[in-house]
């Protein structure tokens, strides 16, 4: 009989991770980081940020140290947005972050590029902007195993980051305006490329599984930083075989002849020796000292990691005058030191700026109105659906995760938790007299603070939509079920811009609204509407199985998502489910 396989880590309470990793990161290096703001998920450089000059925020999920609070120091980032393990910071954490690094003349923002972190930095932007920071931001996007070149833009941010990151940062510190930095970030980006292989898996704190299988004997070309499937599989190689193969794939598209520079990255991936890292970067440095290529700087070591994933990567970026000059000016980081700074007075720190951010509003009360009384679903009965969502929700984790591993990053069950345990307090905190809007207004709030990858945005934007869709009801009917359901789904499509047969929750969500407008179009109750979209959900649901994914990180997969349902869509039907079994049980 086969055991489970269980992995061990040195950790607390797995909830508890990521503020403790912060509060020791800081404590390690006083000297150069500290945390800001109310979430404290913003660690911020305590001499980095100065009026006049150009913020630069990284960020992204952690597990990957040191990356990204690791490249936060003078000379490089001004602060990191960290997000929980493989997911995006939230927009609350990026603002902070932000709002830290700003010194009135724009902050940059750099991340890599996955829905999750594109939807969260996007939304942060717009914050910024509506709160008179001037903000860009840019997926850097390198990984050449994940799309082909004509859909460059749909590639993951791998190792790329460290270079991208010391270009703009350099930039910004030797006081280039936004719209420069900005462009050289882009050519940085641009001349960057870089591919990995993985011989073993990582395991998530929460669930301590390995998140993806791989034969003992096996390698995988192309694997994600998340443990997102690669472009083969195939038995493992010699190193130099193995290297080999990666160079061929970086020299095809760098079009790199005699007489060029190149800076190299070696990366290991979490679990892997300095010997065998230094028997690959020996390989790479054969090969192009063959084809009479120079290498200006090269780094060996952990710089991007995937928890105890063992692999590695390999990163070229293509130098000319100005970036090369910018690669070697002076950076101080826990992660990363380059040169030295001239001994002067301490760097004069940016003053705080009085603007606030613009906030989203959750516990202004709304008035009364002459609101629409008709319908079983009341204030109360409607947050006792919700309740059981999230008791649904987080029962199912396990097995949320389990569909995710196959064909994606295998964090969605834990996301989801996360999220839902944040709506559940949210809903501890409100008022007999709050509506059903109000009530969205307090969970699209938590769930967009707690979960920053792709579900936070998606879910925070149906809510949101839901909630104002049915603001002119107190209680809701058949119709008003409907007109809440139709909103929720309509707004995942816009934040999240998927459609039917991308193989994502909106193949769920889609035929659920249309059962459900059915439904009450016919005169049915709200419970009997919740029963259509709960079986339309189950359909859509299963029909993802044969579907290929054409959006998020499981798109990569291409034909190997075939025979998968997708993670969201079955979050989504454990979600329809849940509201309609509350609402049959309130009733009975």
């Amino acid at each position: 009989m086969n055991q489970e396989v269980k992995t061990k880590k040195l950790i607390n309470a797995p909830d508890n991770i990521i503020a403790e990793m912060i509060e020791g990161m800081v404590g390690a290096h006083p000297d150069m980081l500290r945390v800001e703001g109310a979430t404290g998920r913003a660690v911020v450089a305590v001499d980095g940020p100065r009026d006049g000059k150009v913020g630069i925020v990284v960020g992204g999920g952690s597990g990957h140290e040191p990356a990204f609070a690791g490249y936060v120091g003078r000379g490089l980032a001004d602060a990191a947005a960290v997000g929980n393990v493989f997911a995006s910071p939230s927009p609350a954490h990026i603002v902070e972050a932000a709002r830290a690094a700003d010194g009135g003349v724009g902050v940059l923002m750099l991340y890599g590029n996955y829905t999750g972190d594109v939807l969260n930095f996007t939304m942060a932007a717009e914050e910024l902007e509506q709160g008179g920071i001037v903000a860009r931001h840019i997926a850097v996007a390198d990984d050449v195993a994940s799309a082909p070149i004509e859909r460059r833009s749909e590639r993951r941010g791998i190792a790329g980051d460290f270079f991208v990151f010391k270009i703009a940062g350099a930039a910004a510190d030797i006081g280039e305006p936004l719209a420069r930095v900005e462009a050289l970030a882009l050519a940085a980006n641009d001349a960057t490329r870089s591919i990995g292989v993985a011989l073993s898996p990582c395991s998530l704190p929460q669930t301590g599984k390995p998140n993806f299988t791989i034969g003992g004997e096996d390698m995988e070309i192309g694997m994600g930083l998340h443990g997102e499937p690669g472009i083969r599989r195939q038995k493992l190689a010699p190193a130099d075989v193995v290297t080999d193969e990666l160079m061929d794939a970086l020299l095809k598209e760098l079009d790199l002849a005699s007489g060029n520079r190149v800076a190299v990255l070696v990366n290991g991936l979490g679990a892997t020796s300095q010997i065998e890292l230094y028997v690959i970067f020996r390989r790479v440095k054969q090969r192009l000292d063959a084809l009479g290529i120079e290498i200006h700087a090269s780094w060996v070591g952990e710089y991007a990691t995937s928890l105890e994933m063992a692999g590695a990567s390999v990163t070229l970026m293509k130098l000319d005058d100005t970036l090369q000059v910018l690669l070697d000016h002076p950076c101080r980081t826990p992660a990363l030191a380059v040169g030295a700074f001239e001994k002067t007075d301490a760097v004069a720190t940016r003053s705080r700026r009085a603007g606030r951010v613009a906030e989203m509003t959750t516990t202004a009360q709304d008035k009364p109105r002459e609101l629409l009384t008709d319908g079983d679903v009341s204030p109360a009965i409607f947050r006792t659906m919700m309740h059981l969502v999230g008791e649904q929700i987080i029962a199912e984790k396990n097995l949320l995760s389990e569909l995710d591993g196959v064909i994606g990053d295998g964090d969605h069950g834990v996301t989801m938790e996360i999220g839902w345990k944040a709506v559940q307090h949210a809903l501890e905190d409100i008022q007999n007299d709050e509506t059903i809007e109000s009530i969205c207004k307090r969970m699209a709030k938590a769930f967009l603070d707690a979960v920053g990858a792709s579900s936070g945005p998606l879910y925070a934007t149906a809510f949101l939509r839901a909630g104002m869709a049915v603001s002119h009801r107190l209680n809701l009917d058949g119709i008003g079920m409907a007109e809440w359901l139709s909103a929720a789904c309509q707004g995942i499509r816009d934040r999240g811009r998927a459609e039917p047969g991308d193989k994502t929750m909106i193949d769920a969500w889609v035929p659920a609204v249309e059962a459900a407008l059915q439904a009450a179009e016919n005169g049915g109750s709200a419970l009997v509407v919740l029963i259509a979209a709960r079986d339309g959900g189950e359909a859509g649901m299963k029909a993802t199985a044969a579907l290929e994914s054409r959006r998020g990180r499981s798109a990569k997969l291409g034909e190997r998502s075939i025979g998968h349902i997708d993670p969201g869509a079955a979050s989504t039907f454990i979600t329809l489910r849940a509201m309609a079994t509350a609402l049959q049980q309130t009733l009975a």
